[in-house]
């Protein structure tokens, strides 16, 4: 089922009380970590496959050690834990999708969310990585969804706590092209993420997706690729009431 990109994505309350809605069934949620210091990762990755395959380990190896280091520095984003607890009391599965490399995800889920179930867990190991949609349609075809992710959240910039220069902007453009809704945790450094055109949802807090998947999700207006102006004049449709 193709995203019509003149009206905004929509899931079905997850509130087994509400009212009946038309919308689509919220079939998982995948959340990326952030735990490097390192700006522009793509970039770096990128160099590193460049590489000789006999200077790539050692190459690897230096981001692992920035990685190491980073785990000590590590706090839950605000509402994490109440966003997991609601996850697990309505059956929503969970999994990640980051360019990290495992060992300080799984630092982070041992220490921070010990006993919560993710899975698939997709890491740097995966390739090709975000903004390529590939690990996120590996997820959902995991999970036996063969909507690719037109039936899934994806979360940026969810997990992890850690003042750097981001790539939610990945984030978002991986889930748009995987066909899933956006979210968009907003700081002070991806604020104008906000606007783009991959971006469905923004909250300041991951408990704030509690109160809207119970009464269920509505996105601002998605608009692919389409003209800005049609884009325009889509929000002040919705804004009216006329969408």
């Amino acid at each position: 089922m193709a995203t019509n990109p003149r009206h905004p994505r929509r899931f079905a309350p997850l509130d087994p009380n509400a009212e009946y809605s038309d919308a689509p069934v919220l079939r998982g949620i995948i959340f990326d970590v952030d735990a490097l210091h390192i700006p522009r990762t793509t970039d770096i990755l990128d160099h590193i496959y460049s590489l000789p395959s006999s200077d790539q380990p050692a190459a690897m190896e230096s981001i692992r050690e920035v990685e190491r280091a980073a785990m000590v520095k590590q706090t839950p984003q605000r509402g994490l834990a109440d966003l997991m607890d609601y996850l697990e009391m309505r059956g929503v599965r969970k999994g990640i999708c980051t360019r990290n490399f495992d060992t300080p995800v799984n630092h982070f889920l041992e220490k921070f969310l010990k006993g919560k179930v993710f899975g698939p867990i997709i890491t740097r190991e995966f390739r090709p990585p975000k903004p390529d949609p590939a690990g996120i349609l590996h997820i959902a075809e995991s999970w036996n969804l063969y909507d690719r992710g037109e039936s899934l959240i994806m979360v940026s910039r969810a997990i992890i706590a850690l003042p750097k220069v981001g790539d939610s902007v990945d984030d978002m453009t991986a889930g748009h092209r995987a066909g899933a809704a956006t979210v968009l945790l907003v700081n002070g450094v991806n604020a104008h993420l906000t606007t783009h055109q991959h971006t469905n949802l923004c909250i300041s807090s991951l408990d704030e997706l509690i109160a809207i998947l119970e009464r269920g999700f509505t996105g601002q207006i998605d608009q692919g690729d389409e003209h800005p102006d049609t884009k325009a004049q889509a929000q002040a449709a919705l804004a009216n009431g006329s969408l």
